[in-house]
């Protein structure tokens, strides 16, 4: 199955807080599920930004900075699914050039996992429903 590395806090409020585009500077020809690969990497401003963002907007605020560390980066934590590929949204999670329009979010059993750029495929066995 095909697997897209997002950057925390985005990957959690993908599969838990309701975010339905992933903002990205480029297109794919890709619909249907794909599995969310939280990446490895993520810093205190990035988590802060999200915070800020949902606290603005009333959306769910993530988990706590060192619980997302210690288990959400690194693997997969769900699976979306990929409608379209869009140039602008009406969705207040819109803030690129270009976005992916997701629905259906699906979390799944933390999985580690070393991540890629673009989507890129993982094996059956790595992730079991």
């Amino acid at each position: 199955m095909k697997a897209l590395s997002i950057r925390q806090p985005w990957a959690w409020l993908i599969i838990h807080g309701g975010k339905d585009v992933e903002n990205r500077t480029w297109h794919t020809r890709h619909r249907g599920r794909f599995l969310v690969h939280a990446a490895k990497g993520m810093t205190g401003a990035d988590y802060a930004n999200a915070c800020n963002f949902c606290h603005q907007n009333g959306l769910p605020q993530p988990p706590c900075f060192d619980e997302l560390k210690s288990k959400w980066c690194g693997g997969i934590i769900g699976s979306v699914n990929l409608v379209d590929s869009v140039e602008s949204s009406e969705s207040l999670w819109y803030m690129g050039e270009r976005a992916f329009i997701l629905v259906d979010p699906q979390p799944l059993p933390f999985a580690p996992l070393k991540g890629r750029l673009n989507f890129f495929e993982v094996p059956n066995q790595v992730v079991t429903p």
